[in-house]
C-alpha cells in the first residue's frame, strides 16, 4: 500500500499545477480585460499569488527546496507593489 504514495503525489501535483495554470490564464484574461485600474491590479496580485503557489507545488513535486526563497522574494515584491499602488490611489483621490 505504501508503494502507491509516490504515484498519488505525482497525480495530485499534476492536477493542482493544471488547475493553477488555468487560474493564471483566467487572471491574465481579467488583467487584460479589466474595466477599471483596480480590477487590473487585483488580477496582477492574483497572478503573483498563483505563481507563488505554482512554485510551492513544483518544490513539493521535485523535492527541490532551493526554489522556495524565490517564492518569498516574489511575495515581498508583490506586497511592495500593492502598497505603492494604494499610495498612488490615495494621492490621486486627494
Amino acid at each position: 500500500m505504501l508503494l502507491f504514495i509516490p504515484h498519488i503525489v505525482e497525480i495530485a501535483g499534476s492536477a493542482s499545477m493544471g488547475m493553477l495554470l488555468l487560474a493564471v490564464a483566467l487572471a491574465t484574461w481579467r488583467l487584460l480585460r479589466g474595466p477599471d485600474l483596480a480590477d487590473r491590479v487585483v488580477a496582477l496580485e492574483m497572478i503573483t499569488l498563483l505563481l507563488i503557489a505554482l512554485i510551492g507545488v513544483y518544490a513539493v513535486r521535485t523535492g527541490i527546496d532551493a526554489v522556495l526563497p524565490v517564492a518569498i522574494v516574489i511575495g515581498l515584491i508583490a506586497f511592495l507593489g500593492t502598497v505603492a499602488f494604494a499610495r498612488y490611489l490615495m494621492r490621486r483621490k486627494a
